[in-house]
Order: structure tokens, then C-alpha cells, then sequence
């Protein structure tokens, strides 16, 4: 599987998310800066969690309007698979790519501790390996992971099946609207979740459950 991932200046979690898809695809991705103007030939651009622009204005405002966004869009557009976790999915919202934004947690507070997950949607590339309705251990650590959606917005998602991942178990670490922790585009081919898969993904990190994730991508891919 040939991924390349997006770096901007305040991003924290890329090198965790290296590990990830070079211990599940066996090669590691493609390192794009935020200022490149084309991505190389891929199946899966992931864009990592962290502080881009030190979250200044918005969680994800300035990355959004990086150079390289464009270029996501299209790539998107043609089906490309797209993943952003934590400020991922802050950078993608705010982008467009997926619908709903992320505000301020309910408790004003960061948050950085493990979650449960239901699996809410399994019929797509990126969750085909867990079984529907699974629920799943995942790390969070974000101060602006508060999932909101007007009502018109919040009914096309859940009419579309475009939940991808609810917190379970009154484990919602940050008010989220229906629990929402991870929504797809209508596509189905991006993916935007707070929670960080990529850090629970062999023993050493305590535990599997979020190695299942990359795996149905790669299969997917080798297909």
C-alpha cells in the first residue's frame, strides 16, 4: 500500500502514525510538507494529529488553507482514501471534506485519556475488519474534540450511515453531539475520527484494538 502523510508545523503525532502504517503495509509513507503542491501516486493520505499552527484561531483553520489541501481535495474527489485523526479531522472539517465542526470540549479542559468506541458503520474500507456495533479501546488527547452538526447536517449524516465510530459506555470524553467520535464523507472514502488509532496498534502500546482500522485499509487496498 503506497500512503503519504501530511506535515505542518505543530504536528506531534506523525511519527507515531509512520510506525502505524509501516508496521501494518510493511513500507512507510511518503512525507509531504504543507507547502508542496502535489502529492506523489498514493491509495491512502492520512493527515496525523497535533497542534497545527499551535491552534491558533481555529483547531485546524490556517492547515486547511495550506497549499497542499488542494491537492486533497482532488485526490479526494477521485476516491482516493483520505484519514485525519485529532487535528486530522479538525483540518478536514474545516476544510470541507467532512461535514460537522469540532469545538471547545464540554468541560473547557484537555482531555487525554482511553475511550470505548462502538463501531457504528462496518460496510466501508476503513472499518470492514471490526463487526458493527464492536465496541473497541482507543486513546484521546485533544482540547477541541466537541463534534458538532446543525440539524439538518446532523440528520443527513445519521440517514447516510456516515457515523463512523460512536463513544460508548458514557465514555464521551468531550460533550460530542450523539456521541459522535469519527464521521465519513458521504463517499465513504474519508474518514475523520479524534480518537488516535495509531496508538493502540501491538502489545507494547497495551493493546490491538485499533490495528484492525489500518488493516481493512490495506486489504481494501491489495484487493
Amino acid at each position: 500500500m503506497k500512503s503519504a502523510l501530511i506535515q505542518f508545523p505543530g504536528s506531534n503525532r506523525d511519527r507515531d502514525m509512520v510506525h502505524a502504517l509501516a508496521s501494518v503495509s510493511g513500507s512507510a509513507p511518503a512525507l509531504v510538507w504543507h507547502k508542496e503542491t502535489a502529492l506523489p501516486d498514493t491509495d491512502l493520505i492520512v493527515i496525523p494529529g497535533g497542534f497545527s499552527y499551535g491552534d491558533y484561531l481555529r483547531s485546524g483553520a490556517i492547515a486547511a488553507r495550506s497549499p497542499i489541501i488542494e491537492q486533497v481535495r482532488a485526490a479526494a474527489r477521485r476516491g482516493v482514501r483520505v484519514l485525519g485523526v485529532c487535528n486530522g479531522f479538525q483540518i478536514l472539517t474545516e476544510a470541507g471534506l467532512l461535514p460537522g465542526t469540532l469545538m471547545r470540549n464540554a468541560s473547557l479542559k484537555f482531555v487525554c485519556r482511553e475511550v470505548l468506541l462502538e463501531v457504528a458503520n462496518n460496510a466501508t474500507s476503513f472499518t470492514h475488519a471490526y463487526k458493527k456495533g464492536q465496541i473497541i479501546r482507543c486513546p484521546v488527547a485533544h482540547h477541541d474534540g466537541n463534534y458538532f452538526a446543525d440539524p439538518d447536517t446532523l440528520a443527513t449524516i445519521e440517514g447516510n450511515e456516515q457515523v463512523a465510530f460512536r463513544y460508548s459506555g458514557g465514555t464521551n470524553p468531550n460533550g460530542s453531539i450523539n456521541d459522535i467520535a469519527g464521521v465519513f464523507n458521504a463517499e465513504k472514502n474519508v474518514l475523520g475520527l479524534m480518537p488516535h488509532p495509531e496508538n493502540l496498534i501491538e502489545p507494547a502500546h497495551g493493546g490491538t484494538d485499533g490495528r484492525a482500522l489500518f488493516e481493512g485499509v490495506l486489504e481494501m487496498v491489495e484487493a
